[in-house]
């Protein structure tokens, strides 16, 4: 169906508004999507469909992104050191084999703590300091440092326990105060109420009945590592893409998963981290960048039993998502759909936000369609 397109695109971006408006276009009748994007700073595309164009949604695991630029920034300014053990910042870490792992390490998403025996609560889900706690005695799953997978519901936790001991604020503090408050982002970890009026509840992926017998025919067990790491063993389990429609989740905004943005909250951020905005300086230097872009686990991902490759908290986006991106893109992408990232190479910084979980999991599929096209314009070609 023809759906209305809402917002501007600069000269030359024009096709990404075709793209936006055919994406949609092929979408259910309840359909909401918001697509941003800068370009060494200037935002080029600021797209809506569906709803507002202040709207704010739950973005799962593109959060990661948020927790790991406040990391980035903490070992740029020498606070942190990414080959220094976990247990110097935080030796109840330690217990259980745990010892030995680094920071570099833990945020490549190879501690093999990815949830607890038990599982946790909503409560303690929605509190990065219950959820450390939880973790520091838990027995790996597997021996720290020799394999992968995403932490999926924790590495905020984790790596956010190792900002609080060395800095003694928490994560969510050190991204309001650096981050979201001076550049003015969209992106929150902890609603405020004022902003509660513009939180837009996510809705379950609806799949076709293909993509349910595909669902259908995926292997599961409550004690599996996926179902450990989703926490679907808990006496309370919920879905990623759904834990924001819990108030305590978006109050809190736990680091892995509980973040709630627009599109331009999530592409201005990356433009921040990458370019100047508005007469600020970037936020981190080339070296930074290019450091936690670099590519530290790729191959078997133990968790979602597929291929993926991290940076330093980030998802290698060129190499998970969309090979055409220049090497060293950092990024992360959103159960529900959600994604964003910034190319250094290209000056790209991108966002994506949808209100429906698209079927599979992880960035949205429209997101190749509308990510080639605003790399193409901002290439000039």
């Amino acid at each position: 169906m023809t759906r209305e397109i809402h917002g501007t695109v600069a000269e030359g971006f024009e096709k990404v508004r075709e793209v936006f408006a055919a994406c949609a276009a092929g979408e259910r009748d309840d359909y909401e999507g918001q697509v941003c994007a800068y370009v060494h700073g200037h935002k080029v595309v600021d797209l809506w469909a569906g709803t507002e164009a202040d709207a704010l949604y739950g973005v799962s695991s593109s959060t990661k992104g948020a927790a790991h630029l406040v990391v980035a920034l903490l070992v740029q300014d020498g606070t942190l050191e990414l080959d220094r053990r976990v247990a110097y910042y935080w030796p109840e870490f330690a217990a259980e084999g745990k010892g030995a792992l680094t920071l570099r390490d833990l945020s490549a998403h190879r501690a093999g703590v990815v949830g607890t025996d038990a599982g946790f609560t909503l409560s303690e889900l929605a509190d990065d300091r219950q959820l450390a706690e939880r973790l520091a005695d838990q027995r790996p799953f597997w021996h720290p440092g020799s394999a992968f997978g995403h932490h999926v519901l924790v590495g905020g936790a984790l790596v956010g326990e190792v900002v609080r001991r060395a800095t003694g604020r928490t994560l969510q503090d050190v991204y309001r105060e650096r981050i979201r408050t001076p550049y003015g982002l969209d992106l929150h970890l902890g609603l405020p109420a004022s902003a509660e009026p513009r939180f837009r509840t996510a809705l379950p992926v609806a799949p076709a009945s293909e993509q349910q017998a595909l669902l259908d025919a995926v292997p599961t067990g409550p004690h599996t590592l996926a179902s450990i790491a989703l926490n679907r063993h808990a006496a309370e389990p919920a879905e990623p893409a759904a834990l924001a429609n819990a108030p305590l989740i978006r109050a809190r905004g736990p680091a892995s998963v509980g973040g709630v943005a627009s599109a331009r909250g999530l592409a201005r951020m990356y433009a921040a981290a990458i370019s100047e905005v508005e007469g600020r300086a970037p936020l981190l230097k080339p070296d930074t960048v290019a450091e936690f872009g670099q590519v530290h686990s790729a191959g078997h991902d133990l968790v979602t039993r597929a291929h993926a490759s991290f940076g330093l908290g980030f998802e290698t986006t060129a190499d998970t998502w969309h090979p055409f991106l220049g090497a060293g893109t950092i990024g992360h992408s959103g159960e529900g759909g959600s994604q964003a990232f910034a190319d250094p190479w290209s000056g790209l910084a991108y966002g994506y936000t949808r209100r429906r979980s698209a079927f599979p999991g992880g960035a949205a599929p429209e997101n190749d369609r509308l990510v080639r096209a605003v790399h193409t314009a901002a290439l000039g070609r």
